[in-house]
């Protein structure tokens, strides 16, 4: 399962499947051009940015933003039958790829408001459950997941910080445990080496970040 993952930068997640998806490309370092899908949780400039967008996307590459983003996307140049606009906990299938979406909030703190409608994704691919958390923190929804990897933000501030990240991966107990969001505008390495260290026995944390 880890040989199809890569952490690029941030939040921004690279999964090798049949089908090539990038959830929230930021501040790349090269020109991919490969993606067939593009997951974007939410509007903010380290999560949508049409910069990075442009390094990975090609002619028939679909992206999958909420509401929000719908014009923004329009203008920058995708088609609308490319186009794949979505709302917390409902289920899809892009490009034959299970897609499912859960909301992404904080709780107690402004960042990121529960009625915006921001997303974390879950995505099937050979039987096994990838969960992308989004900007969150722990919520109700998010601590009744069944996954089988767990990429989770640990940087604190705007999202979890590592404790609360390790306290929900004890929670819902995935094989693998993998902290993002980490090393660019927030959060440190050393936040993804402590996470991993309060993780439950039973659960791998692996670090990709490079």
């Amino acid at each position: 399962m880890i040989e199809k993952i890569e952490v690029l930068n941030h939040s921004c997640v690279k999964f090798k499947f049949e089908k090539i998806i990038y959830v929230d490309p930021f501040k790349l370092k090269a020109e991919y051009k490969d993606a067939d899908i593009i997951l974007i949780t939410h509007e903010h400039f380290d999560h949508y940015s049409e910069e990075d967008i442009e390094k990975v996307k090609k002619e028939t590459t679909k992206i999958v933003i909420t509401q929000d983003l719908k014009q923004r996307v329009k203008s920058y140049g995708f088609k609308e039958e490319n186009i794949i606009v979505v709302k917390p906990n409902e289920t899809y299938e892009v490009e034959k790829i299970k897609i499912e979406t859960l909301p992404a909030y904080n709780v107690g703190k402004k960042f990121h408001p529960k009625e915006n409608g921001w997303v974390g994704y879950i995505i099937e691919n050979e039987g096994k459950k990838y969960y992308i958390a989004g900007d969150t923190d722990i919520t109700e929804e998010n601590q009744k997941i069944k996954c089988d990897i767990a990429l989770v933000p640990v940087g604190g501030t705007y999202t979890m910080d590592y404790k609360e990240a390790a306290t929900l991966v004890n929670i819902i107990k995935p094989q693998i445990a993998i902290p993002i969001h980490y090393g660019s505008i927030v959060g440190t390495a050393e936040d993804a080496e402590n996470f991993l260290k309060l993780l439950s026995d039973e659960i791998k944390g692996i670090i990709l970040m490079k």
